[in-house]
């Protein structure tokens, strides 16, 4: 059988942490707002004090998710790369694209001329 993922048993067990405590208070005629309130901070309170196994373990996964060696390969990264390459290089026969440095390096050669001509 299967072990239940530790992030889903440590959110489960925080949900637990929060409705029992919820549903006690509606029983016991307790305000609703307040019966939320005093179950937040109980489950709160309870989560820090009991689930610290499940909160470290649960750090540790993420942790080495995120600080993997290497990085997951899966099936169709290469053809996902090929398609985005193919995507961004210029058709073979496309004209050369404009140089935006020598466009902008003529209009400022025309403000230039337009402002000695105004003087």
């Amino acid at each position: 059988m299967n072990e239940i993922p530790v992030w889903l048993r440590y959110t489960l067990l925080r949900v637990l942490l929060f409705a029992a405590p919820l549903v006690v208070l509606l029983v016991a005629g307790v305000t609703p707002w307040i019966a939320v309130l005093v179950a937040a901070l109980f489950g709160f309170s309870a989560s820090l004090i009991f689930l610290r196994r499940q909160r470290e373990q649960l750090a540790e996964d993420l942790y080495a998710a995120r600080h993997r060696e290497t990085p997951v390969a899966r099936d169709d990264d290469e053809v996902e790369d090929a398609a985005v390459d193919a995507a961004a290089a210029p058709p073979a026969d496309a004209p050369p694209a404009p140089d935006a440095d020598a466009d902008a390096a003529r209009a400022a050669d025309a403000d230039a001329d337009a402002r000695r001509a105004a003087e």
